[in-house]
């Protein structure tokens, strides 16, 4: 973007005419005839034209550019390089060519600004979709039995010992002949066979027992946990819709709640996936903010039309103001009030002047700040509105009840002092 410095004599304001004279030479230096003033603009050698372009300057809204480049419309204005070195906010004495339009013409979306919130956190009655995907990994390690699996045992050195299905109970146990019962969950399938193949030697007297244990149905608490999903998300996956509640908490199937207030979405993933990593292995889930809680800020005192405004966006003190239909008359807009509350929701205040940027007097002032959910805007009533109220409430609630308007008339002709 081509920088652009000016000097000028402060006559310029009075100078009128078209320019109609621009001429550019030597080290980086613009020389435009506006009437019988003459402005000088400079900029850094390393942004100098190049053979072809030339640089117009111009003001009262003229165009200051450079052909053959992206087209960069300057114009008379302040912004936040105009308060640098002032020590004060800049005032519209102050103004300087700065940066109009830096897009294509016709364009209506505004320059690329940053995020409205680099790092979301997340808070009460925020909507999330938590996306269960099935890995379809192999770990390395061994299959681990829980209760609810299905599994066959069979016995070639002792066909009667044969169980074709066996369910593991919720104690984690299975029943079998001649050794009652055995504790099967967490027990891999090498270390079962080598178990059972022990117990019925020794307490069954089965000389040559030969047992092969199978699974017949087996990753239980997947299968439960796409049973307690009931909304299908994608291939092999499946997704549930849950909201922070107001104890700061979700629930999820079968980890039940789980802390989630100010935490960020990558902190969200990584708890909830260290929690189910203790019950299933081979699943992944993945939170999505589908919808962040409403924001609100509350605009009271003298407006035409006070009340509860939604913040679909960044919403600063004005842009309040003209969603609430605008200021009234005998507004106070030197005084107008924010409340907020803090971390701990206790109460702040802070008062602000914003009289010379509605009126127009001040271009940048430094009063027009961000709000916060649930911030409180009161604009209050002028001193010589309250005045003028309170004098209208003494005349109609005590003079003018004594003295009813109807068939009374004050006659003070005949009184020459007071």
């Amino acid at each position: 973007m081509l920088t652009l410095q000016k000097s000028w004599n402060k006559t310029w304001r009075t100078a009128i005419g078209l320019l109609v004279v621009v001429a550019c030479a030597g080290a980086g230096s613009c020389l435009a005839q506006t009437g019988s003033q003459y402005e000088s603009f400079s900029w850094p050698a390393e942004d100098f034209p190049g053979p072809g372009q030339t640089v117009y300057g111009g003001q009262d809204g003229a165009d200051c550019y450079q052909e053959g480049s992206p087209a960069v419309k300057m114009m008379w204005g302040v912004d936040q390089q105009s308060a640098r070195g002032l020590g004060r906010e800049p005032r519209w004495n102050d103004q300087q060519m700065v940066p109009w339009e830096d897009q294509a013409y016709g364009s209506y979306l505004g320059p690329i600004r940053p995020p409205h919130t680099p790092e979301i956190r997340l808070r009460i009655n925020d909507t999330l979709d938590f996306v269960y995907m099935i890995t379809r990994r192999a770990d390395g390690t061994p299959y681990q039995f829980y209760p609810g699996d299905t599994i066959s045992i069979t016995a070639s050195g002792d066909p009667s010992l044969n169980q074709p299905s066996l369910l593991v109970l919720s104690d984690g146990t299975v029943s079998l002949p001649l050794i009652g019962t055995v504790v099967v969950a967490g027990k891999t399938v090498q270390h079962l066979t080598d178990e059972l193949n022990y117990r019925f030697r020794e307490e069954g007297n089965v000389r040559d027992p030969r047992v092969v244990v199978q699974v017949i149905r087996g990753d239980t608490p997947q299968e439960e946990l796409r049973q307690a999903i009931v909304a299908n998300f994608g291939q092999n996956g499946q997704s549930r819709q849950v909201v922070v509640s107001p104890d700061g908490t979700i629930q999820l199937p079968l980890i039940g709640p789980v802390p989630a207030l100010g935490l960020t979405l990558e902190e969200m993933a990584r708890e909830v996936n260290a929690r189910y990593s203790m019950y299933m292995r081979g699943i992944t889930v993945n939170p999505i903010l589908v919808q962040r809680a409403e924001h609100a800020v509350y605009v009271l005192g003298q407006v035409n039309q006070p009340g509860r405004i939604v913040m679909n966006g960044p919403t600063s003190v004005m842009q309040a103001i003209a969603q609430a239909g605008g200021w009234q008359n005998g507004s106070n807009l030197r005084q107008i009030i924010v409340f907020r509350r803090d971390a701990n929701w206790q109460l702040v205040a802070t008062k602000i002047d914003l009289r010379g940027a509605l009126n127009g007097r001040r271009p940048y002032p430094a009063d027009e700040i961000w709000l916060s959910d649930s911030d409180i805007v009161l604009i209050p009533k002028s001193p010589i509105q309250r005045f003028s109220e309170g004098v209208d409430l003494y005349l109609a609630r005590s003079l003018y009840s004594i003295f009813p308007a109807q068939g009374v008339t004050f006659n003070f002709d005949g009184l020459s002092t007071f």
